[in-house]
């Protein structure tokens, strides 16, 4: 297992992290009343198909935040994920972290027609319609709002490559981790903040198949009992388990499982180390203050909704949100 010394790494790549968020800074602003006179009815729109979907499947609410944490991993939120593969143009969704994982894309094209329709005509973004789904999603399950920033312009393009390095796998380690969310500008509270949205959703089994029968020192046993039934050693790939007690609902619990050693994946049970690691001490004061979790959140999200947005001239506004305009 790899050094969990990890604030070494942290302090080493400082300056690109730094250089990233001054990049951004330096395009033209995102707002978060960008539609207010354009399209005031765009938001609501949004909102209404988000409600109406999670009511019917909870679990869309997480797939929809986890879309757009995807999203934005990968050359920023420009809505890249949601481009299909045709026969001149590989994108991002057969991508190894996405392929067979990723979804709620039906949800984002009915949401787009609404907003088109609303708006009468094509003036709201895929990549902000994402950004917009993702903080609907999770107040839809209980957890808070904030102010989307918004302006967003879609990307004509998509990168398989870019997708299957710039997303941080569940195997990852402590310094991976680190070094992953540093190279997007986002710092290690920004790494456990987030990861805190695997308090909603689920997980497949080959997600955490080596952790459950190889990881038995540092897995909560009667979890690791639980488990077996559904994720045996072989078969059973896309069989699901909850990422943490209540994944339905977005509370603490998942703080509170990592400190019982019942982080379902290894990437979540490396933020805490026992008392040992350099994350540790976030988790416990998350675990124990949830009020403090969803500030920060809140704060999170909109720092990474920033990521390296197309906006002005760049990119385009689709029309239909799987291809880009002709």
């Amino acid at each position: 297992m790899a050094s969990r010394s990890c604030f070494s790494v942290a302090c080493a790549v400082a300056v690109m992290a730094f250089a990233i968020l001054a990049t951004a800074s330096n395009a033209q602003p995102l707002d978060p009343h960008f539609y207010d006179k354009l399209c005031p009815a765009a938001l609501p729109a949004i909102r209404k198909v988000v409600e109406e979907a999670v009511a019917v499947e909870p679990r869309m609410g997480a797939s929809l935040l986890r879309l757009h944490f995807h999203d934005c991993f990968v050359n920023g939120c420009d809505g890249s994920i949601l481009l299909d593969d045709t026969p001149f143009f590989t994108g991002e969704k057969n991508a190894a972290p996405n392929v067979n994982s990723v979804r709620g894309f039906d949800v984002i094209d009915r949401i787009k027609d609404a907003v088109n329709a609303a708006c009468r005509g094509n003036l709201v973004s895929c990549a902000d319609v994402v950004a917009v789904a993702a903080r609907d999603s999770v107040v839809a399950l209980g957890g808070p709002s904030y102010d989307v920033l918004l302006g967003r312009r879609d990307a004509r393009g998509a990168s398989q490559g870019a997708a299957n390095n710039s997303i941080p796998a569940p195997t990852f380690d402590l310094d991976r981790l680190v070094s992953n969310f540093a190279s997007h500008g986002l710092t290690v509270q920004d790494l456990v903040v987030l990861s805190g949205g695997h308090t909603l959703g689920f997980s497949r089994c080959t997600n955490f198949r080596d952790r459950l029968y190889k990881e038995t020192a540092t897995l909560d046993a009667s979890l690791a009992a639980q488990l077996r039934g559904p994720c045996p050693l072989a078969g059973g790939d896309d069989n699901l388990a909850p990422l943490d007690p209540t994944p339905a609902r977005f509370d603490g619990g998942y703080y509170g499982s990592l400190l019982r050693s019942r982080g379902l994946l290894h990437s979540d049970q490396q933020l805490f180390a026992g008392g040992l690691g350099p994350t540790d001490a976030l988790v416990r004061f998350y675990g124990a203050n949830p009020e403090a979790f969803r500030r920060d959140f809140r704060e999170a999200m909109v720092r990474m909704g920033g990521l390296s947005p197309l906006t002005g001239s760049s990119g385009e506004i689709r029309a239909n949100c799987r291809k880009v305009n002709y």
